[in-house]
């Protein structure tokens, strides 16, 4: 009976052994990549960096595949294939995008796919040859190259705040105690418009007045004036009382307060799911010095409801001749044509609510 139980413990063990043998070799079939692949060419017009055999396929994010190898095209030899294989369901199609991925900051790359249409057809071998996707060049720059456009870009925008790098450390100089030479600078406001049509009932409806968008440029307490066209200076020696987007968005929420819509138009804090909301994108406020002195505006409203579509859009530009190309007759001049626009912006927007 000892010897034929320590049969049966052998024949156990040796079923476990071959039980386990199937289940790593489908293991390694279906989940640890051995399973049916297909083999794809991806060529790179312009240099690339850290990628190399071995390095990881991913299809919209998810591992799909690896690099198994990294040839020079003999005919351009500034070009770089590279032979990927990646799980035989990947849906690549024709329009699917390929790229570099790199890998935080130590430069290690990927090849990264990107979507595809699914009516797009599949790719397919060359007469013989692997099915090519060819690289876009906007994708496969390298890491030092992007890091230097990042840095052109840092510098750019130093170069264009520099004015009010000077302006915080000013501010600094004297909380700290230390002179300053800078005079004190007139500050301006914006009027809103008091006069408007009688209202014949109260409104139905409830409107958000967002924060204008504008350009970097625009972006400033600034008075600014246009010598030329495309080039926009400030006006020395004054300054709004907020920044522009900050003033806009608050004299025209004046502007619909005094048109008697007190109740209905409110800040975006103030009304986290309203009917409507009123969009501006400030395109231009600014004194034209060219030949005779005019104040200028330009922006476009948008109305949106609550899912997001628009219901309305309009442009609004106009042009007033401002008495002189100097500080008071800038902001006089600007003052009138701010007035009359919101005064038909008011209009427009009760119109179509």
């Amino acid at each position: 009976m000892e010897f034929r139980a320590r049969y049966v413990l052998i024949g156990l063990f040796t079923l476990a052994v071959i039980v386990s043998v199937f289940g790593f070799v489908y293991w390694l079939n279906n989940m640890a990549g051995f399973g049916p692949r297909a083999v794809y060419q991806v060529r790179f017009t312009v240099p690339v960096s850290g990628l190399s055999v071995g390095s990881d396929v991913f299809f919209n994010g998810i591992h799909v595949g690896e690099v198994t190898d990294l040839t020079f095209e003999p005919e351009e030899p500034s070009q770089l294939s590279a032979t990927i294989s990646i799980d035989k369901n990947t849906p690549v199609r024709s329009d699917t995008k390929a790229g570099i991925d790199y890998q935080g900051l130590t430069g290690i790359s990927n090849i990264l796919l990107i979507g595809g249409s699914p009516t797009a057809p599949a790719v397919v071998p060359r007469s013989g040859k692997l099915p090519l996707l060819i690289a876009e060049p906007s994708a496969t720059r390298s890491l030092s190259q992007n890091a230097g456009r990042v840095l052109s870009r840092f510098e750019d925008i130093l170069g264009r705040n520099s004015d009010r790098f000077d302006t915080i450390l000013s501010g600094l100089e004297r909380m700290t105690g230390g002179s300053t030479s800078e005079t004190d600078i007139p500050v301006y406001d914006l009027m809103p418009p008091q006069t408007f049509p009688k209202r014949d009932k109260a409104p139905s409806w409830q409107l958000v007045v967002a924060e204008p968008t504008v350009t970097l440029a625009l972006n400033t307490d600034k008075i600014q004036q246009r010598p030329r066209e495309g080039e926009s200076l400030a006006l020395p020696n004054a300054r709004w009382s907020d920044n522009l987007p900050n003033l806009f968005q608050a004299k025209i929420i004046q502007s619909f307060e005094n048109a008697g819509y007190i109740k209905a138009v409110l800040r975006p804090a103030d009304a986290p799911d309203p009917d409507y909301r009123l969009l501006i994108d400030i395109r231009g406020f600014y004194l034209t010095t060219r030949e005779k002195p005019t104040a200028a505006i330009d922006f476009v409203a948008k109305i949106i409801d609550r899912d997001g579509k628009t219901i309305a859009a309009r442009p609004f530009r106009d042009t007033i001749p401002a008495a002189a190309a100097n500080v008071p007759g800038a902001v006089a001049a600007l003052g009138k044509v701010f007035s009359s626009s919101i005064t038909e912006l008011v209009a427009w927007t009760a119109a179509v609510l």
